[in-house]
């Protein structure tokens, strides 16, 4: 029982977040060049973030790994 709520809240929460993505409307071209995003212009602020985030993934998933392992033991 305990699996099959895991599995539920698991789609749930993928599917709440996609119904919040937004995409981000694009003016007419021609009525203003702020629709382009240009190079050194991030696309979103989760851009400025990629690498700290990637250096956290890791630091976790080293970090549960080890602590997996030493609960195997």
């Amino acid at each position: 029982m305990k699996t099959i709520n895991k599995l539920f809240s698991a789609i749930f929460l993928f599917i709440v977040a996609f119904a919040y993505a937004d995409t981000p409307v694009m003016p007419p071209p021609g009525e203003d060049d702020t629709g382009v995003v240009g190079p050194g212009t991030p696309a979103s602020p989760i851009d400025m973030y990629i690498i700290g985030l990637v250096v956290i993934a890791i630091m976790m998933t080293v970090f549960f790994a080890k602590k997996y392992k030493t609960q195997k033991i």
